[in-house]
């Protein structure tokens, strides 16, 4: 007897009709269950996530400061080659990263009222406040403007909660004046305690856009920086509440390196972005954000490289390290704090994508035309090598038209096997 000829099972059997019968209840059963999974963990965000964000003191912000963060870190560079060649490593990744400064210094700008602004008489906040969104509005106007933008405001909590309101209203109104929001903007949520501000913050958002005609939902980051946020007083990790009160408007959680370390009572000379109280709260906000389409993001280092050129070597070496380790980690965005920072930042993240794109590429390849190999790869592994593809494409590390080639994959069929699509 043939393949072709061997018995079909009946279409009715108790077996079939057991299944049929088991799969409708079950379908019933967990329906608000499934209903729940696709509305709380839709899955990656679609798009680019920039590598860094740069904060910004409301009050040093100037006309073409994008380009004069390029210039600067260039000037870095060119003032200690050696060094920079150095811990470059590869004479490909120098010219990349010179490339990059001269021509997207800063993928997103985060103009500062909190902790770099500071308190200030009301009349002089706002007319910072003024002046940021004419600037920011025609930077995006003369193309000037970084790919992401946004403000950091003062916290809900109650002391500076009436002056946060009225800068957030006053420079969204200002901003709006001239045209819709940025493509890619955003407002950071500073200091957060409670559920309840999350809360209050989409009650804001509401608000503000109503009274406001804006056309485009106002996105807000939520800043992981305080022990409240990471471990509530019910035992529970409490930033995971946060995301999901957010009514699909976080877009990401930013560890802060230096108030939630302070807040523990780590000594100032031991705050850093490796110190284990911050692995510890980065673990709880990975676990939180996952699958839910909300991206995270490292914090700072303020040991800067200025100085004399041991200090430089040094504090480019202690940057370079730490981004990498952050990649390494998951965290594919961090904060920088000086133009200096600039070189340490790319070198260390083109390092990163380069140094494993010709393994992912390959890996990719042949599970795609699945071939044999030394890997056995499987669906969550293929996508986890689409989207180390895409972000290094996304910065500028890679060539679009070599990870195409390499992973016989167009970009379209890369998004879609990394679920940004």
């Amino acid at each position: 007897m043939t393949v072709h000829d061997a018995p079909t099972e009946p279409t009715s059997t108790p077996t079939t009709e057991l299944t049929s019968q088991l799969t409708t209840e079950l379908d019933g059963l967990l329906r608000e269950a499934d209903a729940a999974l696709a509305r709380d963990f839709p899955g990656p965000r679609a798009g680019r996530q920039p590598v860094h964000t740069v904060y910004v003191p409301a009050h040093r912000l100037e006309a073409g400061l994008t380009a004069s963060w390029g210039e600067t870190a260039l000037a870095a560079v060119d003032a200690e080659r050696a060094t920079f060649d150095a811990l470059a490593g590869d004479p490909a990744i120098v010219d990349a990263v010179r490339r990059k400064l001269a021509t997207e210094p800063v993928e997103d700008l985060r103009i500062d009222f909190e902790d770099g602004f500071g308190p200030r008489p009301d009349a002089e906040e706002d007319e910072a406040v003024d002046r940021a969104a004419d600037l920011l509005r025609e930077s995006v106007a003369d193309g000037s403007a970084p790919p992401f933008s946004g403000i950091r405001f003062k916290s809900f909590e109650a002391p500076t909660r009436g002056r946060g309101v009225r800068t957030l209203v006053r420079f969204l109104h200002r901003l709006s004046a001239g045209g819709p929001l940025p493509d890619g903007f955003v407002v950071t949520l500073p200091k957060v305690t409670s559920v309840a501000q999350v809360e209050a913050m989409v009650v804001a958002c509401e608000r503000i856009e109503h009274s406001l005609g804006l056309e485009r939902p106002i996105g807000f980051e939520i800043q992981v920086e305080t022990p409240q946020a990471v471990l509530g007083p019910d035992g529970t990790a409490l930033v995971a509440r946060m995301v999901h009160a957010s009514g699909g408007r976080c877009t990401g959680l930013h560890y802060g390196t230096y108030d939630y370390s302070a807040s523990l009572g780590i000594a100032a000379e031991h705050q850093a972005m490796d110190h284990p109280v911050a692995d510890h709260a980065k673990a709880v906000m990975q676990v939180a954000a996952a699958e839910t389409g909300v991206r995270l993001s490292d914090g700072s280092t303020n040991v800067l490289p200025v100085g004399t050129s041991e200090a430089v070597a040094a504090a480019w070496s202690l940057h370079h390290r730490l981004v990498s380790r952050s990649l390494a980690r998951g965290y594919y965005q961090g904060w920088d704090l000086h133009p200096a920072q600039l070189p340490s930042r790319y070198a260390a993240t083109f390092a990163f994508y380069r140094d494993s794109f010709d393994r992912a590429a390959t890996r990719l390849a042949d599970y795609l035309g699945q071939r044999d190999s030394a890997f056995m790869d499987e669906p969550a592994t293929a996508r986890a090598l689409a989207d180390f593809v895409l972000r290094g494409v996304d910065c500028g590390a890679v060539d679009v038209a070599d990870a195409v080639e390499r992973c016989s994959a167009s970009r379209e069929d890369l998004e879609r096997l990394a679920r940004r699509a």
